[in-house]
């Protein structure tokens, strides 16, 4: 058993450094909702020292509300942003001599894209346009891992401990109270249970199956270290082995 633990980076919050201590894979800001070009690089440097697989982190155009607000948007249009973020990564990474590994939407993006099939398979035919050996990570049972695997990509299904779920297997919505879960312990049971069960209960009690490759840990909430660490921990203790999906 086994299961990747990620971290979105460059953001310009929370400890990169030390949180790169303990995930196995990093979700890098492509400048569009947070970060820049030397942040960029140099949270891509610090990643590839530790042996953390790297990713782009593609959002909305959001600076203003960190890439967390919904706004219309043509799939085509969608397409053309996330070749731009993977782009001018890329180009980064290149310079670094650090391999990009994986793509994952940001805030909204990924939850509009987790629904609409349409936004799906843009985001997905981008990917692969670029470069067909990125993995694409989306939520567990989404419509975006289904259009990565339509699209011939290989995909990771994500989860997240410290987020409450809708019965529909969605992620309760920030603006609602209880969204994000602060209880350590109740967020790392969890974790464990989702890898061991493939399971997670719903806001109304109920318990829905997911589909656990990758763990996000969010770095901008207090005490996202010592928390990533109490997982990994965990994990590795209940016999569950922590590297970058498709490692080996």
């Amino acid at each position: 058993m086994r299961v990747d633990l990620n971290a979105d980076m460059g953001e310009g919050c929370g400890d990169d450094a030390a949180l790169l201590d303990v995930v196995t894979s990093a979700n890098i800001a492509c400048g569009v909702h947070a970060g820049d070009p030397a942040t960029m690089a140099r949270t891509l440097r610090s990643a590839h020292q530790r042996g953390v697989a790297v990713g782009a982190h593609p959002s909305l155009w959001d600076h203003t509300d960190f890439g967390r607000v919904e706004q219309p948007i043509e799939a085509d249009a969608v397409g053309d942003l996330v070749r731009y973020q993977l782009a001018a990564l890329a180009a980064i990474a290149r310079a670094a001599a650090v391999p990009l590994h994986h793509v994952k939407p940001h805030g909204a993006l990924y939850n509009m894209a987790a629904r609409d099939r349409e936004l799906a398979d843009a985001i997905a035919r981008a990917v692969r346009g670029f470069d067909a050996t990125l993995v694409l990570v989306g939520l567990a049972g989404s419509a975006l891992v289904a259009a990565g695997a339509t699209h011939g990509l290989r995909v990771a299904a994500e989860v997240f401990a410290d987020r409450n779920y809708e019965p529909d297997g969605s992620l309760t919505p920030r603006s609602r109270p209880g969204a994000v879960l602060h209880e350590s312990a109740v967020v790392v049971r969890r974790a464990v249970r989702m890898v061991h069960d493939g399971s997670i209960v719903a806001t109304d009690g109920s318990v829905i199956a997911v589909r656990a490759d990758t763990i996000c840990v969010h770095g901008d909430t207090p005490g996202a270290v010592t928390l990533a660490r109490q997982i990994r921990t965990a994990l590795e203790r209940s016999g569950v082995a922590v590297g970058s999906y498709g490692s080996a």
